[in-house]
């Protein structure tokens, strides 16, 4: 562990069958009013918001409804949110949904006592909070993101074709979430599997960078492996709660800051993922898939002894006989063939991406310098060229 760092986080984690009796625990720590955000209507066919109706209103609480997150949440829905949530002098934001829903109410946390236009303070100019910020809990229907226990807020820009992503410190972080690995059973299974490999891309962008021996990236690797046997089994049996639960536990710690602890990180399938998303509104999992491989295939060569270690140490690859880039070759090609067994989205063809996009796309791609190389904007096209 070569990096010095602190670490801290402030969230408390409820997890299990019966997690959502925390939420009472919970509420006794927040004033009245209370803005309920979540997406469409799938929470009141499952009856969780039945249920977490009845334990707000058994507290007291006041509830101010805000439905209708989408997966990709917009700046006009930022603007509306934080509109509400100040008209309403509201005690707590309790996001219910998935990632989304989520990283949509850290953004409103801060936004709405912020006087300016928020959007162009946290997410074009990155800028902290420096305003009231309203405390967020969330009640997690689905995983990938890890938003349940980090300080991440995406938000897109369709009119200036712009998705970004503002990881604030812990003052944003949700003081509490609730993690029942029964609420993702029902999540259908092209929005599973893209959360599946949303974490995968989480583990991989942190893992893939410093050639030190560190801690990080052994408990990485434990994540990797408990991620790829547990979602083998989960998508032939959405129900499986060993399974399930073990999804949702290494989501949660794929993001959670723990694993960047002591090394640099590269977050560029990301940046790349964001822009294609900007552009088409896909799925945010299936836009990491998509230009995966081509972006590892690219700075393989760049982080070859780690490439290597990822084979030998993720995949079970034998080393015998090999040298580190026969070895290299060979974890790649396992990652794609459990990319295809999972089945998500393999090429940006399928997400609707055209070569006129190309450009827009790469100008929109943050080029970042954590990783074992810094791409050049004709390297940015290159690997969507690759990845159609």
């Amino acid at each position: 562990m070569l990096g010095d760092f602190t670490y801290s986080n402030p969230t408390r984690l409820y997890f299990g069958k019966n997690a959502l009796d925390g939420l009472n625990t919970e509420l006794a720590n927040y004033g009245p009013n209370i803005l309920l955000t979540y997406g469409g209507g799938s929470i009141k066919k499952s009856g969780l918001y039945d249920q977490i109706v009845n334990i707000l209103k058994a507290n007291g609480k006041n509830i101010i409804e805000l439905p209708g997150v989408m997966s990709n949440p917009t700046v006009e829905k930022l603007y509306e949110g934080a509109k509400l949530a100040k008209d309403n002098n509201v005690d707590l934001i309790l996001a219910v949904g998935g990632g989304s829903v989520c990283d949509y109410s850290k953004a409103v946390s801060v936004s709405a006592y912020y006087e300016g236009d928020a959007w162009d303070k946290y997410f074009l100019k990155m800028e902290e909070p420096e305003c009231k910020i309203i405390p967020v809990g969330c009640v997690l229907t689905m995983v990938g993101t890890g938003s349940e226990m980090n300080g991440g807020s995406v938000i897109t820009n369709h009119a200036q074709k712009l998705k970004i992503g503002h990881v604030f410190g812990d003052n944003v972080f949700p003081k509490f979430s609730i993690l029942n690995p029964e609420y993702t059973f029902s999540v259908p299974q092209y929005q599973m599997v893209a959360g599946f490999f949303d974490i995968m891309s989480h583990i991989m962008e942190q893992y893939f960078s410093n050639d030190d021996d560190n801690t990080s990236d052994y408990i990485a690797e434990g994540l990797m492996r408990s991620l790829i046997a547990s979602s083998k089994v989960a998508v032939k049996d959405h129900t499986n709660y060993e399974a399930r639960s073990n999804i949702m536990w290494t989501a949660t710690w794929a993001l959670n800051t723990l694993i960047a602890k002591g090394k640099s990180t590269d977050w560029e399938v990301h940046m790349i993922g964001q822009s294609v998303g900007a552009y088409t509104n896909a799925t945010h999992g299936m836009t990491l898939s998509a230009v995966s491989l081509a972006y590892y295939r690219t700075i393989m060569n760049y982080g070859i002894k780690k490439f290597a270690r990822f084979a030998v140490n993720v995949w079970g690859v034998n080393p015998a006989g090999k040298d580190d880039a026969e070895l290299a070759k060979e974890g790649l090609k396992h990652l794609e063939a459990w990319m295809k067994y999972i089945g998500v989205v393999m090429s940006l063809k399928e997400l609707g991406v055209t070569e006129d996009m190309f450009e827009g796309i790469a100008d929109g791609t943050f080029l970042l310098g954590g990783g074992y190389k810094q791409l050049t904007r004709e390297e940015v096209i290159n690997i969507l060229k690759e990845s159609m």
